[in-house]
């Protein structure tokens, strides 16, 4: 699915939940239901590392001066 990779993470989600919304109902021929599986996990795994992507680039911010640091976010539990 090399056209995946020209898809946005929005595009890649809603076409995520069609699937996982076709797999709920449960009415889907066996066959059928493994070609979306798979489909499913490639747009998974496409939304993952364009997350990924965005977290890098997020992970360093550029100060006032030019200099380069690194940004954490600490998550509260």
């Amino acid at each position: 699915m090399a056209e995946d990779k020209k898809l946005t993470f929005e595009q890649a989600m809603e076409q995520l939940e069609s699937i996982v919304d076709k797999l709920e109902e449960g009415d889907v021929p066996l066959e059928e239901a493994i070609s979306f599986y798979k489909e499913g996990m490639e747009l998974s795994k496409l939304c993952h590392d364009k997350l990924k992507n965005v977290e890098s680039q997020l992970a360093e911010i550029i100060t006032e001066d030019g200099r380069t640091e690194g940004f954490s976010i600490n998550e509260e539990e």
